[in-house]
């Protein structure tokens, strides 16, 4: 299959890296991940197997604008620094990179993982998102987390001198949690200097552990209606502190301090997705198509040395293209194109009667404030069957 006109080489491109490897599998956490106890070895042959496939969806996409690299995981800041490096020099290769390109990691403030800090940068990392959950020791434990809030602290300050780009991770509404507390929290991070600060509801899903412990009645999650008041709490903390809610869950100073890579989701571009359980989208000769990877480790290197390349590929139709769209792009301030949406028949009647909660502006769909905090709801009645 070649690519065609959706290909060409000023469309941009993405480039996501699964590492699945973590030190501590957190309680809440239902990533694609395992523990990390050793396995050189099998690191290695991942490493190799990664490049592989890079190189087999490289073949496919042609040279595209390559515009961000996101490592994530797992943990990827507990790659080898020169692994991390070779995967950057090999993705340059292979398409054509923005000379801003954006390479963004993912890492967790413990001690051991901040002291690779200027080896990740000097590999070519220029934007950490860092996970650092709360500045609450209580909170932090909680969380299973294996790192305390003066480690956290200190991975902040260290990371700010490293990177030129800085984004921190947070989780809120946790049982029990004080909304005061966590304005104040939120205060204090904003104050710490970060470009980009992402907070997101603790959400369970099926098959974690905070879920058996839901199933057998020894958690209860937040409510809605205390959800709802942490939400309005962080949009007006951060705005305060001079950062713009650009995605539901994701706050900038400034245009030029949002996710390059995440865009490229919410924006509907392409996008290529190399690791174990990595996802992708790319648009061949027309076409959308759906990538996902081998979830097993070795499974997936398997795959790549005897088919090529470690994900299996499936065409969407223009319905599914257009719900995609729908429930990306809905969460950003930007909204989506109308035209996007066509293959929904979306009628004027049934916009008119979400109102207050959608808007159109410039020939887009643009969620209200009021629709935010319910966007599940929008997008349902949104793309059900007319």
């Amino acid at each position: 299959m070649t690519s065609g006109a959706a290909s060409a080489i000023d469309v941009p491109l993405g480039l996501y890296v699964h590492w699945p490897y973590c030190a501590r599998i957190c309680p809440y956490c239902d990533f694609n991940v395992v523990r990390d106890r050793g396995r050189s070895a099998q690191k290695a042959a991942l490493v190799d197997a990664i490049l592989a496939d890079m190189a087999a969806h490289a073949a496919l996409t042609g040279s595209r604008r390559l515009t961000s690299i996101f490592f994530g995981g797992g943990t990827p800041s507990l790659m080898d620094p020169s692994d991390v490096a070779r995967v950057i020099a090999a993705a340059k290769a292979l398409w054509t990179a923005d000379a801003d390109i954006e390479v963004s990691l993912e890492a967790n403030p413990t001690d051991a993982e901040a002291a690779r800090f200027v080896a990740l940068a000097q590999a070519g990392v220029n934007r950490l998102s860092l996970g650092v959950q709360s500045l609450d020791d209580d909170a932090l434990a909680f969380l299973g987390r294996n790192h305390d809030a003066a480690s956290a602290r200190r991975a902040i300050a260290i990371a700010a001198g490293a990177f030129p780009r800085l984004s921190i991770d947070l989780i809120y509404a946790l049982p029990g949690q004080d909304l005061a507390a966590w304005a104040a929290q939120l205060a204090a991070v904003a104050a710490m200097g970060p470009e980009h600060v992402s907070p997101y509801q603790l959400t369970i899903e099926p098959g974690v552990a905070f879920h058996r412990r839901v199933q057998r009645g020894t958690l209860v999650p937040v409510g809605p209606d205390k959800a709802a008041d942490f939400y309005e709490t962080t949009e007006a903390v951060l705005e305060a502190a001079g950062f713009e809610a650009y995605e539901v869950s994701n706050h900038a100073r400034g245009v030029a301090a949002r996710s390059r890579h995440n865009l490229i989701y919410w924006r509907g571009h392409d996008y290529v997705g190399a690791g174990p359980g990595a996802h992708g989208r790319v648009t061949l000769d027309g076409a959308r198509f759906a990538t996902v990877a081998d979830d097993g480790i070795e499974a997936y290197v398997e795959r790549v040395r005897t088919t090529g390349t470690g994900s299996a590929r499936e065409r969407l139709d223009r319905r599914e293209v257009a719900i995609e769209r729908l429930l990306m792009g809905l969460r950003t301030v930007e909204g989506v194109a109308l035209a996007d949406l066509a293959a929904l028949a979306i009628s004027d009647a049934r916009l008119t009667a979400l109102d207050t909660l959608v808007s159109r502006r410039d020939h887009r769909l643009i969620a209200t404030p009021q629709g935010r905090p319910v966007l599940d709801r929008v997008i349902a009645e949104l793309a059900a069957e007319a």
